[in-house]
């Protein structure tokens, strides 16, 4: 039997523990911490939203808790069903670091990933993700194929979803009333 992902449901307000955890989590001078990276990938959602893109932001940071990529859906505008915010932070982080695997790396994504994006984190070893808003009818992680239970997957990332559920999810809401009114 292979090694079980690692699931945590993080609270709402996107963070574990106490009151100083969550000063903890705030961008520090030396570099940024954690709730800094999902502060971005809600930026990109944002942004994508403005460009009449689904409103899914990613941002991929190293071991080194620095920023290596950041992204907005363009599946619409660059005419590609494959430029998911996911797919673009893994490609670029790839690139710049010279090498495929991201075991080291952590991507937030304000969308639970679509079953194309969980496999291409297995191809590039992506070694967290954290995630906003569940997605039960497109997700791949927690919902559909649930791809990292599977017996056969080749690498599982530990997974922590739920971070700022609301937000994200209320982002997504709004996109698809619009497009709908």
């Amino acid at each position: 039997m292979g090694v079980v992902p690692i699931h945590k449901k993080m609270d709402d307000g996107g963070h574990i523990g106490t009151e100083g955890d969550r000063d903890r989590m705030r961008m520090t001078r030396s570099r940024p911490l954690p709730g800094h990276f999902m502060d971005i990938a809600m930026e990109e959602a944002r942004a994508a939203a403005r460009r009449g893109e689904v409103p899914v932001g990613a941002a991929l940071s190293g071991p080194d808790g620095l920023l290596l990529a950041r992204a907005g859906n363009r599946v619409e505008e660059w005419g590609d069903p494959s430029a998911h915010a996911e797919m673009q932070v893994m490609r670029t982080a790839s690139v710049q670091r010279g090498g495929l695997r991201l075991a080291d790396c952590t991507m937030y994504v304000t969308l639970e990933p679509c079953p194309m994006c969980a496999a291409a984190a297995t191809h590039f070893r992506v070694g967290r993700i954290v995630f906003g808003a569940y997605d039960p009818k497109g997700g791949g992680v927690e919902h559909g194929p649930r791809l990292f239970a599977q017996p056969r997957c080749l690498h599982r990332p530990e997974i922590v979803g739920g971070v700022r559920e609301r937000e994200a999810g209320r982002l997504l809401r709004e996109f698809f009333q619009r497009l709908r009114a």
